[in-house]
């Protein structure tokens, strides 16, 4: 069973669409929706660690299960929908609650009215 914060291995695509490459990615969406969907929602992880706006870092420090072999970087705009049969190879951690509270804040900065 996938839950959120799980920490995934799946072929994820490239923004231009040009082809995929096997990914790390960490399931954002929660227990109610991944127990009614067959798809999960998730952010990508990369080990280009240049810091952007909405990029969050990513330790080993920061999981509950699993390791990191490199620095990592969460880049929380760039979310998508898999399908949970097709596309995951598979599950390699978890991360921990601070990590995906910290995900959620930055996607809530992302996705909220703005008020300039």
């Amino acid at each position: 069973m996938i839950e959120q914060r799980d920490l995934l291995l799946v072929p994820f695509p490239f923004s231009d669409q040009s082809g995929k490459k096997v990914r790390p990615v960490v399931v954002i969406s929660n227990k109610e929706f991944n127990a009614h969907s067959e798809d999960l929602v998730v952010v990508g992880i990369t080990t280009n660690t240049s810091k952007g706006k909405y990029t969050l870092g990513l330790a080993t420090s920061d999981l509950e299960e699993g390791k990191l072999y490199a620095k990592c970087a969460i880049k929380t705009e760039n979310m998508l929908k898999i399908d949970r049969q097709l596309f995951i190879v598979k599950k390699i951690g978890k991360i921990s609650k601070a990590k995906h509270e910290s995900i959620i804040a930055m996607i809530n900065k992302i996705i909220s009215k703005n008020n300039n």
